[in-house]
């Protein structure tokens, strides 16, 4: 649900997101179209708004700062949905299954050099904007690469895990508050907290959402849960059984789950006490509230508002979601 303090300017954007998908090449536009109208939680334009209201003083060129937060977005899971296969997205037919691998990347690809023409024209301090989206891509494209060799040489360990959900979820968040404050024209501690902010709640995010894929259900999900362990990505929980030496963990991601009852093997592990007394589930639990105490502190540079009040909740809610 969308806060009503940031109704107007969430309403701009998907005006705004309409009109930057519009192209003269039918197939661009009619998959631009399709990923603005199904819509989705628009969490990182949020971010934007929130962030600005919460620093009081929102800029005139936020609704395209955070659609092109969101362009940046979109053209990602362009990618990824043909990277892994995918049959829908958000309850629709993937676009490359319907337009064709080509068609799909390069369609990601105008999305691309539609934000950064956006980005171009913010005036004096564009540059400032292109550099802190461009690294943002960047770390989105290695995160996801990391992902893939990591399973595929088996070099699993926190450190990779840490840059792998950062790239994945954590970095564009902290773009839409980093990118927000900037906009705010706060000062540079400022700007790092609420950068800070943004990473610490992404991270915990993506952890709640592997641990999700391990411990929910397919009917809560919308989808079988397991699909990391068969792509042989080992999340948070399953680096603490390697981390313990339990080597049946080891066992089924080396063959991706591919037996008959091994996602709910690696459940019931995750789910066993360790060497310390707590399961890998109450260990990947303690981290994400870890992280999301590392967000609210960050908030504390920010004086009390209602914009304020509901950042801390967005964090909060992480050590409780369920679906």
């Amino acid at each position: 649900m969308i806060p009503s303090l940031i109704t107007q300017p969430m309403n701009a954007l998907e005006t705004r997101l309409h009109e930057l998908v519009q192209s003269e090449v039918e197939f661009i536009q009619l998959i631009g179209e399709d990923l603005v109208n199904a819509g989705g939680k628009r969490a990182r334009p949020q971010l934007v708004f929130l962030t600005a209201r919460a620093l009081g003083n929102p800029d005139a060129r936020e609704v395209d700062f955070a659609a092109c937060i969101e362009l940046l977005h979109s053209a990602s899971l362009l990618h990824d949905d043909l990277v892994d296969d995918a049959e829908t997205r958000r309850g629709h037919e993937a676009a490359f299954r319907h337009y064709g691998n080509a068609v799909s990347v390069l369609s990601g690809d105008y999305l691309l050099s539609r934000l950064m023409e956006i980005l171009a024209g913010f005036g004096s301090d564009a540059a400032s904007y292109v550099q802190l989206v461009a690294r943002t891509a960047r770390q989105i494209c290695e995160g996801e690469v990391l992902q893939f060799q990591v399973a595929a040489l088996e070099t699993y360990s926190f450190a990779n895990y840490q840059t792998i959900i950062t790239g994945k979820t954590a970095a564009l968040a902290a773009a839409a508050c980093k990118g927000a404050a900037m906009l705010a024209s706060s000062n540079l501690e400022v700007v790092a907290a609420l950068e800070l902010y943004g990473l610490e709640y992404g991270r915990a995010f993506q952890i709640q959402d592997d641990l999700l894929d391990l411990t929910s259900s397919a009917e809560k999900l919308g989808k079988p849960i397991g699909g990391d362990l068969r792509e042989g990505k080992a999340t948070l929980p399953v680096l603490f059984l390697f981390e313990n030496g339990v080597q049946e963990a080891v066992n089924i991601i080396a063959r991706r789950a591919s037996l008959d009852g091994d996602v709910e093997r690696m459940t019931q592990l995750a789910n066993q006490p360790l060497q310390n007394g707590k399961s890998a589930i109450e260990l990947s639990r303690l981290e994400i509230l870890r992280r999301c105490e590392i967000a609210v502190s960050a908030l504390e540079v920010l004086p009390a508002s209602p914009a304020k009040k509901i950042l801390e909740e967005l964090a909060w809610k992480e050590t409780e979601r369920v679906a």
